[in-house]
């Protein structure tokens, strides 16, 4: 199975900003981005199946990409920050903030998740679209759940893997 997975479009939020989970608008260039990605796809046509996370930011692109009733699973949404959700990174006043930097991948946000926890969300989603009969998928998603399915995958390791982040709107591929 061929599985490409989406980022969505740049976000119309000020930069540094902690937008895990929350529903944030996109920019006004969304689209000129998302047709530079839509056109990029056509590469992959046709997809058997396609997913998105249910946040707006990658249901926009799913849509306008030709798919707006793509499938919604709540296991492709982006990291969940908890209670540091729309603050500045360099405003948060959270005694575990340095614990978390010091060490992300284990180590939740207050209310939220670590990058571990949403890997394996992630990885228990491929894992069941592995027993499905599809050749290839699409997935639109966040910059979080392409690491983790790059991990998943073996195309990354965990200490290089968020030297590949995909930049918005762009994807990677995945056969599995």
């Amino acid at each position: 199975m061929e599985i490409i997975l989406i980022r969505h479009t740049s976000v119309d939020v000020p930069k540094g900003t902690c937008y895990g989970w929350t529903n944030v608008p996109v920019r006004d260039t969304f689209e000129h981005e998302a047709e530079l990605t839509r056109q990029s796809l056509q590469q992959f046509l046709p997809f058997d199946k396609v997913y998105s996370s249910p946040l707006t930011r990658a249901r926009k692109l799913a849509a306008y990409c030709g798919y707006p009733d793509a499938v919604t699973d709540d296991r492709l949404k982006e990291m969940n920050m908890g209670e540091w959700e729309m603050q500045l990174y360099d405003k948060i006043q959270d005694p575990h903030l340095q614990e978390w930097y010091d060490d992300y991948i284990h180590q939740p946000t207050t209310g939220g998740e670590s990058f571990l926890q949403q890997y394996r969300r992630v990885a228990d989603f491929l894992d069941e679209l592995k027993g499905k009969p599809y050749q290839r998928v699409a997935i639109f998603a966040h910059a979080g759940v392409l690491i983790s399915a790059g991990l998943h995958a073996g195309i990354y390791s965990w200490e290089n893997a968020w030297s590949n982040l995909a930049d918005y709107g762009e994807f990677i591929v995945i056969k599995n």
